[in-house]
């Protein structure tokens, strides 16, 4: 029974899986690319300033609220060709 002499020598790294994947386990696929990411971010910062400069106009929350989501809407074709 002999003891290792360097205790807190690394560990060996597990061999890296191939570049297909098994049939058992799914690819792993990013739910969104970046710049549809960016593009969503930049619509809903868009949405919430309007929609909170509405609010301190008006004081309505319905109007703030379809101001905000008319604001994000109507960005997404524009940031889509802008961020590009």
């Amino acid at each position: 029974m002999s003891r290792d002499p360097h205790p807190h020598s690394p560990v060996p790294a597990p061999p890296e899986p191939s570049g297909t994947p098994s049939p058992g386990r799914p690819s792993e696929t990013p739910l969104l690319s970046v710049h549809a990411a960016v593009v969503f971010l930049a619509a809903f910062i868009i949405g919430l300033v309007m929609g909170a400069l509405m609010f301190l106009h008006d004081k309505s929350v319905p109007a703030a609220v379809g101001t905000g989501l008319g604001a994000a809407g109507g960005s997404l074709p524009l940031l889509h060709k802008l961020i590009g």
